[in-house]
């Protein structure tokens, strides 16, 4: 089919206002939806080995369930996505306080992070014709205790290839951290399947970072052990009973300061026939495996989505600025961009080798101020 990228009314805010919901129909079948609060990523219709499209992203079925959800469902995450310590940072010898919205720790930007900001969404023209979809954010000094103006960028382009690619950029008047990430939750089976302990995961890392009691970082490298080592795949059901308290780690990408697109992780689903393979120019993978899911809230068509519904590969950078040794690169700094790459390429059994080989831009260079 042709690709296409159009928008139609969604929902309205309490204020009045009306939202959109952008649809990105790519070439090769992979339609994506997204509604500019939060970015939100709303639907993801994959093909399985035989073409037949199953939404692959948890979710809700309207706004308001966007507007109060409490688990990041497809948004944007940032200023920093995942959990820094105690709530605090220093940066050039200054101590900054943030919310403690996860005690002890500040988690995921805050109490009103960018996954409940109203992005600026336009449609952009790429010279492939892939459809592409452009969310901008400006975020005011002193947000949610960050210092600096940020103007932040999150692109996302449905490819041929059937290549969900994620393209951000930000710049600061200010020095202030910036590690964005997507955080759909996947299910290759479809939404509404149940558990993911049926799929397969790689992750192609032979060092983590392990976690404390309050499940933030401690902040410092280890290697893989028996418990999470995922360089070959590993049934889920398997795995997960062996993650610090099923929670899934940080997992610490190779060459790191290559600054290319590289892969960090592959989801194989067999009855589906489904593959995942996620590639990023970040430093780090955080694999989250919805342990903290309880069923309570109603998702798409009335779903349940229990303990282990969905997995999030969470591509980013080191969550606390105040450590300079894993830090790499997290800081944004007035005269400069900051620019990362994300793809999550889908693929069927067999194919996957060639989807991988297809990532745009594999093996260029970019830019990691």
């Amino acid at each position: 089919m042709a690709p296409s990228i159009n928008s139609r009314t969604y929902g309205t805010l309490p204020s009045g206002k009306p939202v959109e919901i952008w649809t990105l129909a790519g070439r090769g079948g992979l339609v994506l939806e997204a509604i500019p609060c939060g970015g939100a990523v709303t639907r993801l219709l994959a093909p399985d080995r035989s073409g037949r499209l199953d939404d692959v992203v948890l979710g809700y079925d309207s706004l308001e369930g966007y507007l109060a959800g409490k688990f990041y469902f497809g948004a944007i995450v940032g200023r920093v996505a995942g959990r820094i310590p105690n709530a605090t940072f220093t940066l050039n010898g200054k101590t900054y306080s943030l919310a403690r919205n996860d005690p002890p720790n500040h988690l995921h930007g805050g109490v009103e992070g960018f996954n409940r900001k109203l992005w600026t969404a336009r449609p952009v023209e790429r010279a492939d014709s892939a459809p592409s979809l452009r969310l901008s954010y400006l975020s005011p000094d002193g947000e949610e205790g960050y210092p600096g103006n940020l103007e932040v960028a999150v692109t996302y382009t449905v490819t041929d290839d059937n290549i969900f690619l994620i393209e951000t950029e930000a710049t600061a008047d200010r020095a202030t951290p910036l590690s964005l990430t997507h955080h759909s939750y996947f299910n290759l089976g479809g939404h509404a399947a149940g558990s993911i302990l049926d799929h397969s995961l790689e992750v192609f890392a032979d060092e983590f970072v392990p976690l404390n009691k309050h499940i933030a970082l401690t902040g410092r490298l280890e290697p893989v052990h028996a418990g999470n080592d995922l360089r070959r795949p590993r049934l889920l059901a398997d795995a997960v009973p062996q993650f610090f308290t099923r929670h899934g780690d940080m997992y610490a990408l190779p060459g790191r300061g290559q600054r290319q697109l590289a892969r960090a992780a592959r989801v194989t689903h067999a009855a589906s026939g489904r593959v995942l393979t996620a590639s990023t120019t970040e430093a780090f993978v955080q694999l989250y495996t919805g342990s903290h899911l309880d069923g309570l809230i109603a998702g798409k068509a009335g779903a349940r989505y229990a303990r282990h519904a969905g997995l999030c590969l969470e591509c980013e950078g080191y969550p606390d600025p105040s450590n300079r040794v894993l830090l790499n690169s997290t800081l944004v700094l007035p005269g400069q961009t900051q620019r990362h790459v994300t793809a999550y390429a889908f693929s069927t059994a067999g194919a996957d080798d060639a989807a991988s080989a297809s990532l745009p831009g594999a093996g260029t260079k970019f830019t990691r101020k």
